[in-house]
């Protein structure tokens, strides 16, 4: 137990290493046939991911910034008007005299200035963290970049059967998660484009950053992604105008049903589908078992391993006679009529 304690965090690089190749595999596949090299294929795609991942910090970083700090700026406004509400509503008066004593000797504004100055570096965090994972993309890339090797030096230790097994899973593996990656970026994509308009229509401020935000945690955090996207423009719309945040309310809501019943089926109808309880209960198991790093990898590891039990698990016909008789046992089926 002392050792596997020990290698825990070689053993989490290494299984984040293999998801993340099988998630480029496909693409690197792509840029081989068209006559790329794997070694330069794998580079090209891995400096695409760093590259998007950190425009994404960045642009976010920057918008949280500027955002705490506009509301540092305008606290004061901020607390008249809730004196003024809550005196008009209530009858309360000076309920908020202590915080604009905080304010005005400067207590409050440190507070509020020094969250701004973390924010600010929130992108270039994203960056650094990327450099940090450098273990993890070396192994990825050694993992894509030799992936025919890695395969063929596995099979080397195996009996011809247990070969076939073991290339089924890995194709399946690298099929489910590369089309979960497709899929989800595509949802991104449409959702970012979709949201940026709409935000630029009710005049937001940083409407492609918040329409990014949107896009990104909306696909990729499972199960409560879609909140979290939706409450950062949310909350500031209410601070600009209350009818604005009723505007964004009804934008997210509303591309929200659109793309549960019209967009999503149609993309993910050939890359990964999962009930939503086996996708609830996945996301469960993982956050136990490896926390936020388990939940971002449920989906794409229970799809494949409901595609291996689907591949090799044995069917049989099921009996008519038999469920007959259990809905009758249940009081939901009619008894036959004697002859």
């Amino acid at each position: 137990r002392g050792v596997v304690s020990a290698l825990r965090p070689l053993l989490l690089v290494l299984l984040v290493s293999f998801f993340v190749s099988f998630a480029l595999e496909p693409a690197v596949n792509r840029l081989e046939r068209a006559g790329l090299r794997r070694g330069p294929g794998t580079a090209l795609v891995m400096l695409a991911m760093v590259a998007a991942l950190g425009g994404f910090g960045v642009q976010v970083g920057s918008l949280l910034a500027e955002q705490v700090t506009d509301f540092s700026e305008n606290v004061p406004t901020y607390l008249e008007d809730i004196d003024g509400w809550l005196e008009d509503s209530f009858g309360i008066q000076n309920a908020t005299a202590d915080l604009r004593a905080d304010y005005d000797t400067g207590a409050l504004a440190r507070r509020l200035g020094n969250v701004a100055d973390d924010l600010a570096r929130f992108g270039t965090t994203v960056v650094n963290v990327l450099f940090q994972l450098f273990t993890v993309g070396l192994f990825t890339f050694y993992l894509v970049a030799e992936g025919p090797k890695l395969r063929r030096i596995v099979c080397s230790f195996l009996a011809e059967r247990h070969q076939r097994h073991v290339l089924e899973v890995w194709d399946l593996a690298i099929e489910k998660t590369g089309g979960y990656i497709l899929s989800r970026s595509i949802l991104a994509l449409a959702s970012s484009l979709v949201h940026w308009a709409a935000f630029e229509v009710i005049g937001l401020p940083s409407s492609l950053a918040l329409a990014l935000w949107v896009g990104v945690m909306s696909q990729f955090v499972p199960v409560v992604g879609t909140y979290i996207a939706g409450a950062l423009p949310l909350v500031i719309a209410l601070l600009g105008d209350p009818v604005d945040g009723l505007w964004v309310m009804a934008v997210v809501a509303a591309y929200q049903q659109v793309e549960n019943y019209l967009l999503a089926p149609r993309i993910t109808a050939h890359t990964m589908k999962l009930h939503v309880a086996v996708a609830f209960g996945a996301v469960i198991a993982g956050s136990a078992v490896l926390g936020v790093v388990g939940a971002l990898l449920a989906l794409p590891a229970a799809a494949t391993i409901q595609a291996v039990i689907a591949a090799e698990a044995e069917r049989h016909e099921v009996s008519e006679h038999l469920i007959a008789e259990s809905s009758i046992r249940r009081g939901h089926g009619n008894r036959p009529r004697p002859d």
